[in-house]
């Protein structure tokens, strides 16, 4: 229920353009940390604000922004075109996402307000084009903002007034610390700035220091992720680092996982390896990491957030480690060394609708776990964070524990109940699969993916700008095949479905698009979904309920439900039987967000799968 004594946007004073570009939108209400600090920063005041990862701080910083330069150049004096306002975010990726934002806000005031990106290296003669009309507001990392400051093709001293830091507890971790001390040298003694961090840390002192002119500090009294009724938080222990891959694969196989998820791991060659491990079971995924080009990174975001991949790892510079300070970027170990150091997928990149995301490797700190776990469940739709923790990392478990519960103590991360002898079947075709991904292959996939990324990035940039449709013909999730792929891994025999599943998931079974279009005998196209078998029940939506789920639209939640415990389960009893199996089918389907009908729908097609005695016994 809406707090009655909130401030809306309406009630801010902003100008009608603005307003009309929130409601394009679709924002009724500010988030908190909007409605506390809007305010605050068009009063003039200096703003270090801590809030959690998809909490709307873009907007927080770019609202008052956009006003305060309209207002200028509505009241003020006519004076020269010049900068006045620059963002600096750590990777290119949050650039382009910060441009985009502010360019969607400033829609209606686009003749008035101009915004250019700066943070691509390669496009340094095209920039400096740019900088020379002297656009409103320029938007960049650091280095690359120093860079053109040197150059002379930027110049800020004389007329900046206002500089926001976006996720600055990373600047420093990412090896700007040299870059901004320089940059600040730069800029006028007087301006108002606006510090965005997810956390505080020594980094962010330093900077508050750095930058900040009697700041008011916007602490917010929320929890760094959302509640357990939007996320769900899990941690499955598995005995191996084998027992990982088979879980993985059975989760993704049996598509016990529903909608879209990003698989987190911490080295670029753990990515690769994964994908490889991935295609030997014909699962499509693409690689999200620093050794691809600009426009390749942006594209394939792009089309994971248009629904074109369902899974993609993620790696992340941040997460390689911990931060050394004092040392310059790009001095990290050896095999990292060709990753752009200013690419970042892990912090502040907006993924669209994640239903689940997979820490396949234990997060190196609590901090990192916080923002993986962010990627999902944002805007108020719900999400589930699953993971995978061996024996020996279970004090840096302690440690993410010890963070999350914070002062009540009481555990996050709930254990994940899942059986591994129901999947022991599946083991020795994982053991085939990760035998074939040798550190070879994982040389040459990434070998390749670069020289195909770089064919698409550079030789076709010219045509894609001329043939927009012809882009999205692109695929980022095409199998590699540097190893040898056994085509019948790619299936999985009736026989090996544990138990509990058979008659609910079909592993062999492609996915098919929800919207069929097939001839009819005269000649013509029919619409619609496909027919139903005998005796099988329908959905809401006029899909077998057994695939209805893998039609999501956005916001329904991942379907990653912990089994229910054998302890609820009546194993000798045919009724007792049946209710359990509604009770975890439930769960496994999300029934409980679908209407009544559905439900009625589900419980005759369970009532008639126990008259012919198909129900096995439960052994979860």
């Amino acid at each position: 229920m809406e707090d009655p004594e909130s401030l809306g946007f309406e009630h801010m004073g902003l100008d009608h353009r603005l307003l009309q570009a929130v409601t394009d939108l679709g924002w009724s209400r500010p988030t908190l940390i909007q409605e506390k600090a809007i305010p605050l920063a068009l009063e003039g005041k200096d703003l270090l604000a801590r809030a959690r990862t998809g909490s709307g701080k873009t907007a927080a910083y770019a609202i008052p922004m956009l006003q305060l330069l309209l207002h200028r150049k509505a009241t003020g004096p006519v004076v020269e075109q010049a900068v006045r306002a620059l963002v600096l975010v750590p990777t290119k990726e949050l650039a382009r996402q910060a441009q985009s934002m502010i360019q969607q806000l400033a829609a209606y005031c686009a003749r008035d307000i101009r915004v250019a990106n700066v943070s691509a290296a390669e496009d340094s003669a095209s920039q400096r084009a740019v900088l020379m009309e002297k656009p409103d507001v320029v938007v960049g990392t650091p280095s690359r903002i120093l860079n053109h400051l040197q150059q002379d093709n930027l110049k800020l001293r004389d007329s900046m007034e206002l500089l926001v830091v976006d996720e600055a507890d990373l600047l420093f971790s990412f090896g700007f610390e040299e870059e901004l001390k320089s940059l600040l040298c730069h800029l006028p003694r007087i301006y108002q700035a606006f510090l965005m961090s997810a956390t505080f840390n020594e980094d962010v002192q330093a900077l508050k220091e750095l930058v900040l002119h009697n700041p008011v500090t916007l602490k917010l009294q929320e929890s760094q992720l959302p509640g357990p009724d939007q996320l769900q938080q899990f941690q499955v222990v598995c005995e191996t680092e084998e027992d990982k891959f088979l879980l993985l694969y059975a989760l993704l196989k049996l598509s016990l996982i529903r909608g879209k998820s990003l698989l987190f791991v911490n080295t670029l060659e753990r990515s690769y390896r994964l994908r490889l491990f991935l295609e030997q079971f014909s699962i499509p995924a693409c690689v999200l990491n620093g050794e691809l080009p600009l426009r390749s990174r942006c594209h394939i975001i792009s089309q994971f957030n248009q629904g074109f991949y369902d899974c993609v790892i993620a790696t992340d510079a941040e997460v390689l480690g911990p931060p050394v300070k004092g040392k310059h970027r790009g001095k990290g170990p050896k095999r990292d060394k060709a990753s752009d150091p200013e690419a970042g997928v892990a912090r502040g990149i907006d993924f669209h609708h994640v239903c689940a995301v997979l820490n396949f490797d234990l997060p190196p700190t609590p901090e990192a776990y916080i923002h993986r776990a962010g990627r999902t469940a944002r805007a108020n739709n719900p999400g589930i964070v699953l993971t995978f923790v061996l024996p020996t990392e279970q004090s840096q478990l302690g440690k993410i524990e010890e963070l999350l519960s914070g002062d009540s103590g009481a555990p996050v991360l709930l254990p994940y109940q899942f059986h591994m002898e129901e999947i022991e079947g599946f083991r020795y075709r994982c053991r085939d699969a990760m035998r074939s991904v040798t550190k070879q292959a994982i040389r040459e996939a990434r070998l390749k993916e670069i020289k195909e990324e770089l064919l698409h990035s550079e030789k076709l940039k010219t045509y894609f700008e001329d043939n927009p449709r012809d882009l999205q013909l692109l695929r980022h999730d095409l199998p590699l095949h540097p190893a040898v792929v056994k085509p019948h891994l790619g299936n999985v025999p009736d026989y090996l479905v544990p138990p509990a599943l058979r008659g609910l998931v079909h592993p062999h079974k492609k996915r098919k698009k929800p919207l069929a279009s097939k001839k009819t005998k005269g000649g013509g196209r029919r619409i619609g979904p496909r027919p139903l078998a005998a005796g099988q029940s329908c959905g809401s939506r006029g899909f077998p309920l057994a695939i209805m789920s893998s039609f999501q639209s956005k916001g329904e939640p991942a379907v990653l439900a912990p089994p229910p415990s054998s302890s609820s389960m009546l194993q000798e009893e045919e009724g007792g039987r049946l209710r359990c199996w509604k009770q975890h089918l439930s769960l496994a389907h999300g029934l409980q967000g679908l209407p009544s009908s559905s439900t009625t729908h589900f419980s005759e097609s369970v009532s008639l799968c126990a008259d012919r005695r198909l129900l096995p016994t439960v052994n979860w």
